[in-house]
């Protein structure tokens, strides 16, 4: 234990303790966010700017359900098609007083959601000279997350698997790839299903790891919650432990050495 209270993930000099991000979409109800959150032991949480309403605060809105306090609160530019829509959120949320953070979202195809990279290059370009703290949502290519590290994000953030598909870690050597070339954190964003998922991306040797539809679309989501949060301290465990070597044979657990002879 002591081991994974030492091990506090770094980004853009904030230390944080919990390596399970999660996202405010998709709950059926504020409440059952709620307790989703505080299950899931998170400290990061991500909101969609366009679902804050920024232009009355005095209204009731999301945010008021998140405790600034307790949490640290993650803008995102969900929905943002163009690299244009992208940076114009990012500043409205700043404007707004939510953060100079943002994970940064430029979709490029509707039906898959997938990143448009060639946009997602330029919104981080441009974010990054205004002085933003960017986190972009990318594809698991290894070329692509070098660039976006090279422009000056301060995480990388590649795809699992489609938005929401919940099919898990899809091209676990990409992932291995992009962690070994990369000098910022390495968030797995998207796709992860269950806990295993979530495990397997920690034990990959990712920093962390974003689930929003795995945890608010579960039959469960409080249950679910509780599921992530012990499994990426798990798969985190695992991988500072260091996993045995993988062999074609079996290797016996009892030593025959210093056996008495028949």
């Amino acid at each position: 234990m002591a081991t994974i209270r030492d091990d506090a993930l770094e980004i853009a000099g904030r230390k944080i303790r919990s390596r399970l991000f999660v996202g405010t979409g998709k709950y059926a109800s504020i409440q059952q966010m709620k307790e989703a959150l505080e299950m899931s032991g998170a400290e990061v949480v991500t909101v969609a700017v366009r679902r804050v309403n920024i232009s009355d605060r005095s209204r009731e809105s999301l945010l008021d359900a998140i405790d600034p306090k307790k949490y640290f609160l993650l803008p995102n530019t969900a929905g943002c098609y163009t690299a244009e829509d992208a940076i114009r959120y990012a500043r409205l949320g700043r404007e707004a007083g939510l953060s100079n953070w943002v994970k940064l979202e430029v979709i490029g195809d509707e039906r898959t959601l997938y990143p448009d990279n060639e946009a997602l290059l330029e919104a981080t370009r441009a974010l990054v000279k205004e002085g933003f703290v960017v986190l972009p949502y990318t594809t698991d290519d290894p070329v692509t997350a070098r660039k976006l590290e090279d422009l000056g994000a301060a995480a990388v953030m590649p795809l699992g698997a489609p938005i929401g598909s919940g099919l898990g870690i899809q091209n676990a050597n990409n992932i291995r790839i992009i962690k070994e070339a990369s000098r910022v954190p390495v968030i797995v964003d998207a796709g992860v299903g269950t806990a295993s998922d979530a495990s397997i991306a920690m034990e990959l040797g990712c920093d962390a790891v974003l689930i929003n539809t795995g945890i608010a679309g579960a039959q469960d989501p409080v249950c679910m919650a509780e599921a992530m949060g012990l499994a990426v301290r798990a798969g985190r465990l695992a991988y500072l432990a260091g996993r045995i070597p993988r062999k074609s044979y079996a290797t016996a657990s009892t030593p025959s050495e210093g056996m008495v002879a028949r």
